[in-house]
């Protein structure tokens, strides 16, 4: 191994085991511990990983995992990819065969009620639609809304009815509003970027954490796997030319702005400033992995090269990287390291590939050495070990973690 390679592992192996002990519940909030984000079914992914990849002991992989699914799972209409029933559900989905009769009676119960509340929020958002309001994040985004449970249904139930209303869903959803097609984006939702009401008319999300780019990604993927519904690959095509409209041009490399206000989209213009940085959650590197995504579904290379070139320049870009100031998976050096990586594996363009040492040394030197002072996937040392794991084999993750961004 390089020294690289060597010091990510050693970074990997000392999370683990600054991690080993789970928490002890909450009593108060049991369902924290069902967070992938930052509570222990996140947590339960590293060890989960460190035994598969790097040969940990189960010992602390079984010991999170069960913190995690300790208390009552909740399959309320509030949960999603990222908390509760589909939450556990993700993880108890990545044991190594030899350990997967321990988990299995578990996923298979709670996951019938993934499949129940994949139809109900489904007919939620159908009815939305119907009445011609404004959605909500937590209708459709990846963290919460179905982008996420249909990420999940994907990976564990492709043929499934409920993957197939889904994905009706996010071809509904890329339908402008207003029977005169000339409405609003479908995804355009009725708050601020915060869930409050400061934006007069709602907003446009771009990003891939609650923006339109959370749908592509699941339509791509889907497509691309050869499952499709009516209307499939003109919502990804209507998607994708959205993102074309506001894809903002600099001498450096495209950009996308994070979100659109109503006077954006109405006066067809963005007179704000390039500050974007190229993060997993909002920036070119979750828009650009799935534009590539669409392009490879769509049998379309001229799109493909069009965003392995934008996610290329943007990591070029020192305006854009100047903005990266964190190793952490939603917005850090984790979240685009794991995102390029992906890409690279798929790409035309080889400078990509060429790119990964680069990346792997910024994202080693942002990795700060106390762990446990920040545990979660997110924005801790979990999602960085994870993506450090990654850089430390040169493999894609044996758990498939990284689906739960939809970027794998």
């Amino acid at each position: 191994m390089t020294v690289t390679t060597t010091t990510a592992t050693d970074a990997v192996l000392q999370t683990a085991r600054d991690l080993v002990e789970p928490v002890t519940p909450d009593p108060h909030e049991p369902w924290t511990v069902q967070s992938l984000a930052d509570g222990a079914a996140g947590t339960a992914l590293l060890h989960v990983e460190a035994a598969r990849r790097h040969a940990q002991p189960w010992r602390a992989a079984h010991r999170w995992i069960t913190t995690a699914v300790s208390g009552r799972i909740s399959a309320a209409d509030t949960t999603g990819l990222f908390l509760g029933a589909p939450a556990v559900c993700f993880l108890l989905s990545t044991p190594p065969p030899e350990f997967d009769h321990l988990y299995a009676p578990a996923r298979r119960a709670v996951h019938q009620h993934v499949l129940a509340l994949a139809h109900r929020r489904t007919d939620a958002a159908l009815a939305r639609i119907d009445r011609g309001d404004l959605a909500t994040f937590a209708e459709y985004d990846v963290f919460y809304g179905l982008a996420g449970i249909g990420s999940y249904l994907l990976r564990t139930s492709p043929e499934s009815s409920a993957l197939e209303r889904v994905l009706r869903y996010l071809v509904a959803l890329a339908r402008p509003h207003g029977s005169d097609g000339r409405g609003l984006p479908g995804w355009w939702v009725r708050h601020d970027p915060q869930r409050g009401q400061r934006f007069p008319g709602g907003h446009g999300n771009v990003g891939t954490a609650h923006g339109i780019t959370g749908p592509l990604l699941v339509l791509a993927q889907a497509l691309r796997r050869g499952i499709e519904v009516p209307g499939h690959r003109e919502a990804v095509s209507t998607i994708c030319e959205h993102l074309d409209t506001w894809r903002q041009d600099t001498g450096t490399g495209p950009w996308w702005p994070e979100l659109l206000t109503r006077r954006d989209f109405d006066g067809r213009d963005l007179p704000r400033p390039h500050d974007a940085r190229p993060s997993w959650c909002y920036g070119t590197a979750g828009i650009a992995r799935a534009g590539q995504l669409a392009g490879i579904a769509l049998g379309d290379t001229g799109l493909q090269r069009l965003y392995e070139d934008a996610l290329y320049r943007a990591l070029r870009d020192p305006v854009q990287l100047a903005n990266v100031t964190d190793a952490g998976i939603c917005h850090g050096w984790a979240g685009i390291y794991q995102t390029a990586f992906r890409a690279a594996a798929d790409a035309l363009d080889p400078r990509l590939h060429e790119l990964l040492p680069t990346l792997g040394h910024e994202l080693l030197h942002h990795t700060r050495p106390e762990p446990a002072t920040s545990p979660g996937l997110l924005n801790g040392a979990t999602g960085t070990a994870l993506a450090l794991s990654t850089l430390a084999t040169q493999k894609p993750p044996s758990t498939g973690w990284d689906a739960c961004l939809l970027i794998n």
